[in-house]
Order: C-alpha cells, then structure tokens, then sequence
C-alpha cells in the first residue's frame, strides 16, 4: 500500500487520542483508501470542503456527518445505478479483557473504487497496517470488499468485551452457585447492561449485512470478504442470543430461590407461632386479674404450669414433625451438600475414565 500522510495535532476525543490526518492508500489498482482525521470542528469542516471537490455524489452523506450523533446507515444509487453506502459507526475500543472500553464514532462512505473513512482510531489503524490485514487489502478488488475487511477487524472488540463479559458471567454463577447472598441480582443486573451495552453497539452490524444486499444484490453472496464478515456476525448473533438466555435464566434461578426463602420463612414463623401457642393461651389465662385462678395459691402451681407448657410445646412439635410440616426445612442443606458430593464423584470418574 502507498501511504500519503499530512501534519498532526493531538486532541482528546471520546477518551480516544485522534491525530489530524489525511492519508491517501493505494491498496490495489483498482480502489483507494481515503484515512481521514479531523479530530475536531474545525478541521472536520475543512475536510468536509475538501472531499466535496472529489466526491461530488458525496455531498448529502457530508452535511449529514456534522448532525450524526449515533448510528447512522444509509444506501443510495448514483444515477440510478452504481450503489454506495455510507453512515456512521459507534463503536468500543478493547483489546485485552482487563482494559477499559474506549468509545469512538466513524464515518464512512464506499463507492466502487473509494473507501472513505473519518476519525477511526489509531488502534484500528495498526490493525489494519498488519502483515494480514495489509494482503488482504491487496487483494480486494473494489472498495466495497475493503469495508467489509475493517469492519470485520473492528469486531474484534466486541470478541474482547464478551470474553471479558464471559469471564464475569462464569464468576457470578459459581457465587450464585455456593451462596445466592441479595446483592447476587444487582450483580445480574449490572451483567444484564453490560450486554445490552454490547448488543446496542453491534445493531450496525447487522444493519449492514442487510443494507449489503440491498446494494449489491445476491452478487454479493459469493463474495469471499463479505462472507467473513457474516459468519463473524452470526458469532456474535449466536453469542449474544446464548448470553441472553443464560442471563435469563439466572434471573429465574434467583427468582425461585427468593420465592422458596421467602416460603420457608414463612413456614418457620408459623411453625413457631404454633409450637408457642400453649405459652401464650397459659399466659393469657393465668394472666387474668382474678383470684380464683387453679393453683395460684398453690407452691408448686408455678412449677405445675411451667411443666404443662413445656410439655404443650414439646407434643405440638412432635405433631407437626410427624405431619412432615417441618423435615424439608432441616433437609435442604443436607441434600444440598449432597448433590454438590455426588456431582464431584460423578466429575473424578469421568476424568478417570478418560485418562
């Protein structure tokens, strides 16, 4: 590739450190890569008013750049026959699991023999610069398979961010799976955003594969790079649909654990209430502001009632234990405990087994 380049400022942009640039790549003979930056107001008008010269057909997707704050996608047909597609992408910057995601709006624009880009971000750029990445260029024969070979890079931070999201997801279940505490569904909760966050972000994508077809037709099905790009983007399709349902399920989990907590809790509190009844009608009774009450006079009448209750409160729970209205709540930590057991003799067979 030949690379023309110009001066540079640094600015700060969305946390993403942007370079003034305006760099013309010769990829192959037959189409160009225009990399601009314009990092801010000023200089994206002068890019602006720069590229209306060249690109006269691009002057409806130039006035829509200064008013595009999201995604943006969009198809048309120069005279009524040669397709482009231009718009804008809002995209995250991660590349190792532990970094800090890094937002970035792109634009773009293709036509047969230009790919027109502004204010992608240095990272994308090395990538792009790469032994693999550089063949691959030259071997697109029109502009078109060259988008489709950037945006197929720029997924590759989504593949970063679901592995950091996995990470995370895996962590949460096996708290959830040695001890459900209440802060475990502010934790799915935050989990479920986070994927939300990653599923908004890569709407565009799938918006793309569609607007693709709408340009080009069923031509473009047999196009190698397109197809690259697809089944990365049925990956991802396929990853965030399994993320969603396994989300789901927690939240299920939790649920039903809060419903059995709340329902044992309530079982112990009226089991309470019923094995305290004989104390409460005796006290009740001998309570009473009367003198003629059995045994009050007595000197053995205190020890006499103490003995009844006792007595009253041991055979209501020996009745209610053997109605089995209190076995499942002493049971479930044993049988928990248990299975947890089995499961870990279960896993060393099979890993005998296998040896």
């Amino acid at each position: 590739m030949n690379e023309q380049s110009a001066g540079v400022d640094k600015v700060i942009v969305n946390q993403i450190k942007l370079e003034a640039r305006r760099d013309k790549l010769a990829c192959s003979d037959h189409w160009q890569w225009w990399d601009w930056v314009a990092p801010d107001t000023d200089s994206m008008n002068d890019a602006l008013e720069e590229l209306i010269e060249p690109f006269p057909d691009m002057q409806y997707w130039l006035h829509k750049i200064p008013e595009s704050e999201s995604n943006y996608l969009s198809v048309r047909f120069v005279n009524g026959k040669e397709p482009v597609i231009f718009g804008s992408l809002l995209y995250a910057i991660k590349n190792e699991r532990d970094d800090q995601r890094q937002d970035n709006q792109m634009f773009f624009y293709v036509d047969r023999n230009n790919l027109v880009t502004l204010n992608m971000d240095d990272n994308t750029r090395c990538i792009m610069k790469t032994d693999e990445r550089a063949h691959m260029l030259q071997q697109c024969s029109e502009a078109r398979d060259g988008m489709f070979v950037l945006f197929r890079a720029i997924l590759h931070y989504y593949h970063v961010g679901m592995d950091h999201f996995e990470m995370n997801l895996r962590d949460l279940e096996r708290k959830m799976e040695s001890r459900n505490a209440r802060t475990l569904m502010d934790q799915i909760l935050a989990a479920r955003f986070e994927l939300l966050y990653w599923s908004n972000l890569f709407i565009p994508y799938s918006e793309l594969m569609a607007a693709s077809h709408e340009a080009y037709l069923d031509e473009i099905n047999k196009n190698r790079y397109f197809q690259q790009l697809q089944h990365r983007v049925e990956r991802m399709e396929r990853l965030f649909s399994h993320y969603e349902k396994e989300i789901d399920t927690l939240i299920s989990i939790d649920n039903a654990i809060s419903g059995v907590r709340g329902n044992e809790i309530m079982k112990t509190l009226t089991i309470v209430t019923a094995v305290f009844i004989p104390a409460t009608a005796a006290g009740a009774i001998w309570g009473m502001n009367f003198e003629n009450l059995p045994f009050i006079d007595k000197s053995w009448g205190v020890v006499l009632v103490l003995g009844l209750i006792i007595i009253s409160m041991i055979s209501m729970y020996v009745w209610l234990m053997m109605k089995g209205w209190t076995g499942d709540l002493l049971k479930v930590k044993s049988s928990q405990s248990s299975v947890s057991v089995k499961g870990k003799q279960s896993r060393g067979a099979t890993e005998k087994q296998e040896t």
